[in-house]
């Protein structure tokens, strides 16, 4: 069909692809907060920004046999989505990152919940 593209990956997942863009941003940044924090919440925000992609990952890998465990995965992605942005919250509030930075990552964030939830209501066997 000309026009569709066809999804052979989660990485051919617009919401993968930004989810995945802004964990390394936020990766790379986290290691420059306060030695203090890199066992707290530096660790916290790398680990929520993986886990949405890695849930997308794992989500998709089960697509193709339950649909209910599909549906599970991205669900934990969303709820991940949200989990950082009050991990974000906190980093604005303590400095570590500046308003337009959180900006963008907050928008970020809501942006892929919003595919997510589109995924989990379609599918794409």
């Amino acid at each position: 069909m000309k026009g569709r593209t066809f999804i052979k990956s989660f990485e051919d997942l617009e919401a993968f692809k930004k989810a995945y863009k802004a964990s390394l941003e936020i990766h790379k940044v986290s290691l420059k907060f306060p030695a203090i924090e890199q066992n707290a919440i530096a660790d916290q925000v790398r680990r929520a920004s993986k886990s949405i992609c890695a849930n997308l990952a794992e989500g998709f890998a089960k697509q193709r046999y339950s649909a209910a465990e599909y549906k599970r995965f991205i669900n934990i992605a969303i709820g991940s989505c949200d989990e950082m942005r009050v991990w974000l919250r906190y980093c604005l509030d303590l400095g570590y990152i500046d308003l337009k930075q959180w900006q963008v990552w907050r928008d970020a964030y809501q942006e892929v919940a919003k595919m997510l939830v589109g995924l989990a209501n379609s599918g794409f066997k």
